[in-house]
């Protein structure tokens, strides 16, 4: 047992290293800059052509929030390229697995997170919006400057949440062959027939993993509650 641990070890650690963090932690930015963008657009006051987009937007979150996100995976990897626009794509939208699985973790995070950051923002008073136009700040400027930083500190903790399910849930890239630990972990049971030893220690190291993300949320929330001013 000792030995398959020692041998098996290296390997898992090396594919969360090099595949499972770096999908997550990619997927989590571009997810954060997608649901910025579509808590903005259903929160604005616009008429007319944003009309248009706060109904895309609506469709976005509803889509990604009620279909399972490995078919997301399977429908982006595998059906795309079946896909077939003359001009464009006359052999289909064939993507790399690490960038369909890039692209579906992010759209996939945009659609929950961009729910959690529209209430963060709803959360701050009205009256700071109106306060800080009549003294002749833009809309943007208080947007940047006076609500994100209080919306901030309401949205971190389900923000962290949200990034802590990501690294587990970038189990499901090994569906797309990308060679993350769960997929290794399934390489190496084929090998040596222990799967119930293999698949504990790959769980073991996923819950390191968040065990650490978890403390380092745990910092961050202290850390704004001490730099952000009370409401």
């Amino acid at each position: 047992m000792w030995h398959t641990i020692q041998g098996s070890l290296p390997e898992l650690l090396a594919a969360g290293f090099k595949y499972t963090i770096p999908l997550a932690l990619v997927s989590f930015f571009f997810g954060l800059i997608i649901a910025l963008l579509v808590a903005l657009i259903r929160l604005s006051r616009q008429k007319g052509a944003f009309k248009i987009l706060k109904g895309i937007a609506v469709f976005y979150v509803w889509l990604f929030r009620s279909t399972p996100l490995l078919v997301q995976l399977f429908i982006v990897f595998f059906g795309l390229p079946h896909l077939v626009i003359p001009g464009a794509f006359p052999d289909g939208i064939q993507l790399k697995p690490f960038t369909a699985g890039v692209i579906t973790f992010s759209l996939n995070t945009g659609a929950y997170a961009s729910e959690t950051i529209r209430a963060a923002i709803a959360s701050v008073p009205q009256g700071q919006w109106e306060a800080a136009e009549s003294i002749g700040m833009t809309r943007v400027q208080v947007l940047w400057r006076i609500i994100l930083p209080q919306a901030l500190r309401v949205a971190l903790p389900p923000l962290a949440n949200s990034f802590i399910s990501l690294v587990k849930d970038t189990s499901l890239a090994a569906s797309i062959t990308i060679a993350e630990m769960f997929s290794v972990a399934q390489q190496i049971t084929a090998e040596n027939y222990e799967p119930l030893l293999m698949y504990i220690i790959v769980a073991l190291i996923y819950a390191l993993f968040t065990t650490v993300l978890s403390q380092l949320q745990a910092w961050m929330e202290k850390t704004l509650a001490k730099t952000t001013p009370d409401q």
